[in-house]
């Protein structure tokens, strides 16, 4: 099973890597942010309502961990969208790939792991990293925009959410997965209501709904279930390097078509983050 997880893996990071290509194409078409999010998921629970139907009495067991799945994974859902959207690509990815600080951090509050000098070096790279990418001392002066903002909290939910995978190993995944969908159609409603106008009435060409259907029914589908399927039929410091190729597409794909850049300091900040997530990567492949 080992070799087609890895091939299953390696092409969700690429589709993860290159989400924000029809992401910002269909907000150019006139999907407002928000609603986009909302109509995206909207397609992927209706797909997965059967699933959920056949599974409805194994659900209220696990309805604690469930709601948590939906806050936490329809939240980071909902942020890495926005941030996308309407920021850098690459920023924004290098700063959502703090994911593995937020990781070592929720590992130990809330799975008791133990934080070696590896992990410390991870998270004081993460840091530092993450300081430089945000302006260094220049962030003192004017501090990060909302975008970064939303950018970090994408990556902190995305962290918060895969612990909360980890803590429900009985649950099913297909399960967790829609519980994920239905957090985002629901978080992304509760900011439509309290928005200054309903941002879902939309006006865009049947086109432009076709072009939506088919990415959340193909794209998104198949980037969701390929990732939580692999990971689950492979060790995790294996998965966790391959991961890296997701920042590595959206770097070298924002470089080459939007001709986005990084300062020195930027530079330097997403090579210390990427080093801290390989660095993690490789003690969690040590520890399988």
């Amino acid at each position: 099973m080992q070799n087609p997880a890895v091939i299953v893996l390696f092409v969700a990071s690429i589709l993860w890597g290159l989400t924000w290509l029809p992401l910002k194409f269909l907000h150019e078409q006139g999907f407002h942010g928000i609603a986009l999010t909302f109509y995206v998921y909207l397609v992927l629970l209706a797909m997965m309502l059967p699933w959920l139907w056949r599974q409805r009495q194994h659900l209220l067991s696990d309805w604690r961990m469930l709601l948590a799945v939906a806050l936490l994974g329809g939240g980071a859902q909902l942020a890495f969208n926005t941030a996308l959207i309407y920021g850098e690509v690459i920023r924004v990815m290098v700063l959502f790939y703090l994911v593995p600080l937020w990781g070592v951090l929720g590992g130990r509050i809330f799975l008791k792991e133990r934080i070696d000098g590896m992990r410390w070096l991870g998270v004081g790279l993460s840091i530092v990293g993450a300081f430089l990418v945000v302006g260094g001392m220049n962030a003192w002066i004017a501090p990060p925009s909302w975008i970064d903002v939303i950018a970090l909290l994408s990556g902190f939910l995305f962290a918060m959410n895969n612990i909360a995978f980890r803590l429900s190993p009985n649950v099913s995944v297909y399960s967790k997965l829609a519980f994920m969908f239905i957090g985002a159609v629901v978080l992304s409603s509760l900011f439509i209501f309290i928005g200054d106008e309903p941002s879902w009435q939309v006006e865009v060409t049947s086109q432009a709904w076709l072009y939506l259907a088919l990415y959340a029914a193909i794209w998104m589908l198949a980037a969701n279930l390929g990732t939580q399927w692999a990971v689950t039929h492979m060790e995790a410091g294996r998965s966790s390097i391959i991961v890296i190729f997701e920042l590595v597409t959206a770097v070298v794909s924002a470089s080459i078509i939007l001709g986005e850049t990084m300062s020195p300091n930027e530079m330097v900040g997403g090579i210390l983050i990427v080093l801290a997530a390989f660095l993690e990567a490789r003690r969690e492949q040590a520890c399988t």
